[in-house]
């Protein structure tokens, strides 16, 4: 794996910072087949947010996966990102990845070794309401890996560069069941009989970080299941994410939302800005 120098990004690898455009993973890692688990992170002036929640998942999607997690060597690679100049910016992603680790090719053994990686850029910053666009594939809420954040993350990169070809920023997936999922890289929430309504997690949807939050801070928001096609009919909806927080959305499909900042999804920003301004790790 090489450092792009370019895109500011500062990576340790199995205990170490790495310079840039030096090889720091072994072509026979389980990683390379997928076999991984990561989580992204807010990082506001060095202090990345809500961090025990994001290990706390990491370990959840690693256990069905069989990878065991060593906490303390996550933690070393966390600090030692954040420790530079790039750890340090205004606002920055923090990455955590942890793969299989190296074994035999060929062979479905288990690496004794996981590879534990952190990598720190810049994070843009939302400055405009989303737009969105329904994908024509469907997430299995069944599937093996369903609500695991593993780094088999191509299906979420063709839904998005689906979205960007439609001039949106999203892409939104529905379920086998015909119901609202999630986006590539989001949850979803639509305003829906004058409530707050979000898909429940036996949708298929990943537990956003952002999303369980939100959950806990507006407990007035219902988890149910609703059609994919209510998104060609609501006039409010938003997203949540770690980069967007709670992120209102303009258009769905090319169709401008009636409410692009209703007074539901207003609440809904003020909600979450309030509490993660009082705790950064909560």
């Amino acid at each position: 794996m090489n450092v792009a120098a370019d895109l500011g990004t500062v990576t340790w690898v199995d205990d170490r910072l790495v310079p840039a455009g030096e090889t720091a993973i072994r072509p026979e890692d389980r990683g390379l087949v997928g076999d991984g688990v990561f989580e992204a992170i807010k990082v506001i002036h060095g202090t990345p947010f809500a961090l025990r929640r994001h290990l706390e998942r990491l370990v959840t999607s690693a256990t069905p996966l069989g990878i065991p997690i060593d906490l303390e060597r996550v933690r070393d690679a966390v600090a030692g990102v954040l420790e530079t100049d790039a750890g340090r910016q205004p606002r920055s992603w923090l990455r955590i990845t942890v793969t299989a680790g190296p074994t035999r090719m060929g062979k479905s053994e288990r690496s004794t070794a996981p590879t534990v990686m952190a990598a720190v850029a810049p994070m843009p910053v939302w400055d405009r309401p989303a737009r969105v666009a329904v994908l024509p594939w469907r997430r299995n809420e069944r599937g093996a890996t369903t609500g695991l954040k593993t780094i088999s993350y191509i299906e979420n990169g063709l839904g998005l560069r689906h979205a960007n070809g439609l001039g949106a920023d999203e892409g939104i997936f529905a379920n086998t069941a015909g119901n609202l999922c999630e986006g590539t890289g989001t949850n979803v929430f639509v305003i829906h009989r004058d409530r707050i309504v979000t898909p429940p997690l036996s949708a298929g949807c990943l537990a956003g970080v952002t999303r369980g939050l939100l959950l806990e801070w507006q407990p007035d928001v219902v988890e149910a299941d609703v059609p994919i096609d209510l998104l060609a009919t609501c006039d409010e909806a938003f997203l949540t994410s770690t980069s967007r927080d709670v992120h209102p959305i303009e258009s769905i499909d090319g169709r401008r939302l009636a409410n692009v900042r209703g007074p539901l999804t207003a609440q809904a920003v003020a909600c979450f800005a309030e509490h993660a301004a009082a705790d950064a790790d909560p």
